[in-house]
């Protein structure tokens, strides 16, 4: 299961199928440095997005 504190890349790494739930919130940059670092919450944050609605979102599609 995806948590708010699961960093980025260890999902994109894993479910390379949820990029475009992220690319919804408006993170465009998956492959740079800061972004692939972040955890899911962290970058929720920085989007504004909310993290209850991704992280549902995720976890539906890898399961």
């Amino acid at each position: 299961m995806i948590t708010k504190d699961t960093i980025i890349a260890e999902v994109l790494d894993n479910y390379p199928q949820t990029a475009p739930l992220f690319l919804e919130i408006g993170m465009h940059c998956l492959g740079c440095p800061s972004a692939r670092g972040e955890s899911i919450e962290q970058a929720c944050a920085v989007h504004g997005a909310d993290v209850d609605a991704l992280l549902e979102k995720i976890n539906a599609a890898i399961a």
